[in-house]
Protein backbone atom coordinates (compact mmCIF):
# COMPACT_ATOMS: atom_id res chain seq x y z
CA UNK A 1 0.00 0.00 0.00
CA UNK A 2 1.39 3.40 -1.04
CA UNK A 3 1.85 5.91 2.08
CA UNK A 4 0.24 9.41 2.17
CA UNK A 5 3.61 11.89 2.16
CA UNK A 6 2.31 12.90 5.58
CA UNK A 7 2.45 8.48 6.89
CA UNK A 8 5.38 8.15 4.83
CA UNK A 9 7.27 11.04 6.88
CA UNK A 10 5.89 10.13 10.38
CA UNK A 11 7.52 6.43 9.40
CA UNK A 12 10.53 8.10 8.62
CA UNK A 13 10.58 10.33 12.30
CA UNK A 14 9.86 6.94 14.07
CA UNK A 15 13.11 4.92 12.41
CA UNK A 16 15.24 8.62 13.25
CA UNK A 17 14.11 8.28 16.62
CA UNK A 18 15.23 4.39 16.57
CA UNK A 19 18.33 5.14 14.78
CA UNK A 20 19.34 8.29 17.13
CA UNK A 21 18.93 5.97 20.06
CA UNK A 22 20.51 2.79 19.24
CA UNK A 23 23.74 4.87 17.47
CA UNK A 24 23.74 8.56 18.49
CA UNK A 25 23.47 11.52 16.76
CA UNK A 26 26.88 12.09 15.89
CA UNK A 27 26.80 8.50 14.29
CA UNK A 28 23.19 7.76 12.57
CA UNK A 29 23.55 8.79 8.68
CA UNK A 30 20.80 9.04 6.47
CA UNK A 31 21.71 5.71 5.24
CA UNK A 32 21.00 3.75 8.72
CA UNK A 33 17.79 5.39 8.43
CA UNK A 34 17.31 4.53 5.05
CA UNK A 35 18.11 0.91 5.80
CA UNK A 36 15.86 0.58 8.67
CA UNK A 37 12.99 0.86 6.43
CA UNK A 38 14.47 -0.63 2.99
CA UNK A 39 14.28 2.99 0.98
CA UNK A 40 16.56 4.62 -0.64
CA UNK A 41 18.87 7.54 0.94
CA UNK A 42 16.75 9.61 -1.67
CA UNK A 43 13.46 8.76 -0.20
CA UNK A 44 14.68 10.32 3.10
CA UNK A 45 16.42 13.72 1.50
CA UNK A 46 13.41 13.86 -0.37
CA UNK A 47 11.65 14.66 3.06
CA UNK A 48 14.65 16.04 4.31
CA UNK A 49 17.53 17.53 2.79
CA UNK A 50 20.15 17.13 5.17
CA UNK A 51 21.07 14.85 8.18
CA UNK A 52 20.89 17.99 10.45
CA UNK A 53 16.94 18.80 9.83
CA UNK A 54 16.00 15.49 9.79
CA UNK A 55 17.58 15.15 13.63
CA UNK A 56 16.02 17.85 13.90
CA UNK A 57 12.70 17.21 13.01
CA UNK A 58 12.75 13.59 14.86
CA UNK A 59 13.41 15.30 17.72
CA UNK A 60 10.58 17.58 17.80
CA UNK A 61 8.06 14.59 16.53
CA UNK A 62 9.36 12.64 20.10
CA UNK A 63 8.94 15.87 21.61
CA UNK A 64 5.40 16.41 20.52
CA UNK A 65 4.65 12.47 21.77
CA UNK A 66 6.11 13.13 25.44
CA UNK A 67 4.28 17.02 25.72
CA UNK A 68 0.31 15.20 24.54
CA UNK A 69 1.39 12.75 27.20
CA UNK A 70 1.81 15.54 29.69
CA UNK A 71 -0.92 16.87 28.20
CA UNK A 72 -3.29 14.20 29.14
CA UNK A 73 -1.84 13.37 32.75
CA UNK A 74 -2.09 16.77 33.68
CA UNK A 75 -5.89 17.47 32.07
CA UNK A 76 -7.28 14.77 34.42
CA UNK A 77 -10.52 14.98 36.33
CA UNK A 78 -8.88 15.43 39.56
CA UNK A 79 -6.77 17.27 42.35
CA UNK A 80 -3.97 19.01 41.16
CA UNK A 81 -2.00 17.11 43.50
CA UNK A 82 -2.91 13.76 42.34
CA UNK A 83 -2.16 15.10 38.27
CA UNK A 84 1.71 17.13 39.47
CA UNK A 85 2.19 13.34 41.27
CA UNK A 86 1.50 11.72 38.18
CA UNK A 87 3.46 13.80 36.44
CA UNK A 88 6.35 13.44 38.07
CA UNK A 89 6.24 9.78 38.49
CA UNK A 90 5.86 9.53 35.12
CA UNK A 91 8.52 12.34 33.84
CA UNK A 92 11.30 10.56 36.55
CA UNK A 93 14.06 8.38 34.97
CA UNK A 94 12.70 5.50 36.98
CA UNK A 95 9.03 6.13 35.20
CA UNK A 96 7.94 5.35 31.95
CA UNK A 97 8.40 8.84 29.74
CA UNK A 98 11.07 9.26 26.90
CA UNK A 99 14.24 6.92 26.14
CA UNK A 100 16.47 8.63 28.32
CA UNK A 101 19.12 8.20 26.17
CA UNK A 102 17.69 10.03 23.19
CA UNK A 103 16.79 13.61 25.44
CA UNK A 104 20.79 13.04 26.74
CA UNK A 105 22.35 12.45 22.88
CA UNK A 106 19.42 15.61 22.18
CA UNK A 107 21.54 17.74 24.81
CA UNK A 108 25.16 17.22 23.87
CA UNK A 109 24.12 17.67 20.61
CA UNK A 110 21.99 21.01 20.64
CA UNK A 111 25.41 22.74 22.54
CA UNK A 112 26.60 22.70 18.26
CA UNK A 113 23.39 22.49 16.47
CA UNK A 114 21.17 25.34 16.55
CA UNK A 115 18.17 24.25 15.40
CA UNK A 116 18.39 21.38 17.74
CA UNK A 117 18.62 23.23 20.71
CA UNK A 118 15.51 25.18 19.54
CA UNK A 119 13.58 21.78 19.90
CA UNK A 120 14.83 21.33 23.06
CA UNK A 121 14.99 24.41 24.70
CA UNK A 122 10.97 24.44 23.90
CA UNK A 123 10.57 21.22 24.84
CA UNK A 124 12.02 22.35 28.09
CA UNK A 125 10.15 26.00 28.42
CA UNK A 126 6.77 23.74 27.35
CA UNK A 127 7.27 21.15 30.36
CA UNK A 128 8.20 24.00 32.86
CA UNK A 129 5.25 25.80 32.21
CA UNK A 130 2.48 23.18 32.43
CA UNK A 131 3.67 22.02 35.50
CA UNK A 132 3.77 25.37 37.31
CA UNK A 133 0.23 26.54 35.65
CA UNK A 134 -0.89 22.87 37.49
CA UNK A 135 0.81 23.89 40.51
CA UNK A 136 -0.46 27.65 40.77
CA UNK A 137 -4.11 25.71 40.92
CA UNK A 138 -3.27 23.52 43.39
CA UNK A 139 -2.53 26.67 45.61
CA UNK A 140 -5.73 28.38 44.08
CA UNK A 141 -7.72 25.47 45.51
CA UNK A 142 -5.80 25.46 48.78
CA UNK A 143 -4.82 22.02 48.03
CA UNK A 144 -0.35 22.92 49.15
CA UNK A 145 1.63 26.05 49.37
CA UNK A 146 4.33 27.22 46.81
CA UNK A 147 4.87 30.75 46.95
CA UNK A 148 7.09 30.31 43.30
CA UNK A 149 5.48 27.80 41.15
CA UNK A 150 7.58 28.61 38.21
CA UNK A 151 10.68 27.95 40.48
CA UNK A 152 9.28 24.73 41.80
CA UNK A 153 9.05 23.54 37.88
CA UNK A 154 12.53 24.54 37.32
CA UNK A 155 13.75 22.84 40.20
CA UNK A 156 11.93 19.89 39.66
CA UNK A 157 12.81 19.36 36.20
CA UNK A 158 16.40 19.91 36.64
CA UNK A 159 16.57 17.16 39.32
CA UNK A 160 15.10 14.59 37.42
CA UNK A 161 17.08 15.53 34.35
CA UNK A 162 20.01 15.32 37.06
CA UNK A 163 19.18 12.00 38.07
CA UNK A 164 18.23 10.95 34.30
CA UNK A 165 21.66 11.27 33.54
CA UNK A 166 22.55 9.34 37.04
CA UNK A 167 20.74 6.56 35.83
CA UNK A 168 21.22 6.46 32.13
CA UNK A 169 25.11 7.64 31.85
CA UNK A 170 26.62 5.82 35.46
CA UNK A 171 24.45 2.54 35.96
CA UNK A 172 24.92 1.80 39.51
CA UNK A 173 25.70 5.24 40.58
CA UNK A 174 21.53 5.75 42.09
CA UNK A 175 19.22 3.17 42.63
CA UNK A 176 16.06 3.65 40.72
CA UNK A 177 14.26 3.29 44.10
CA UNK A 178 16.66 5.49 45.60
CA UNK A 179 15.87 7.82 43.08
CA UNK A 180 12.07 7.70 43.19
CA UNK A 181 12.16 8.49 46.71
CA UNK A 182 14.17 11.72 45.97
CA UNK A 183 11.58 12.37 43.22
CA UNK A 184 9.07 12.25 46.18
CA UNK A 185 10.82 13.70 48.56
CA UNK A 186 11.67 17.26 46.11
CA UNK A 187 7.68 17.25 45.48
CA UNK A 188 6.56 17.31 49.06
CA UNK A 189 9.29 19.66 50.45
CA UNK A 190 7.83 22.07 47.36
CA UNK A 191 4.69 22.05 48.12
CA UNK A 192 4.97 22.30 51.84
CA UNK A 193 3.58 18.05 52.86
CA UNK A 194 4.90 15.15 54.24
CA UNK A 195 5.68 12.67 51.72
CA UNK A 196 3.30 10.08 53.08
CA UNK A 197 0.43 13.15 51.30
CA UNK A 198 1.70 12.03 48.11
CA UNK A 199 1.28 8.09 48.76
CA UNK A 200 -2.65 9.18 50.01
CA UNK A 201 -2.84 11.36 46.77
CA UNK A 202 -3.24 8.11 44.53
Amino acid sequence: MRLSVAERREELLRAAVEQIEARGVSAVRIADVASALGVSNALVLYHFATKEKLVAAAFAHAAEGDLARLRRLLGRRTTALRRLRAAVRWYAPTGQAKGWRLWIEGWAAALREPALQEVTRDLDRQWKAALAEVIEQGVAADEFRCPDPTGTALRLTALLDGLAVQLTSYPGAVSRARAQQWADEALARELGLERKALTTAR
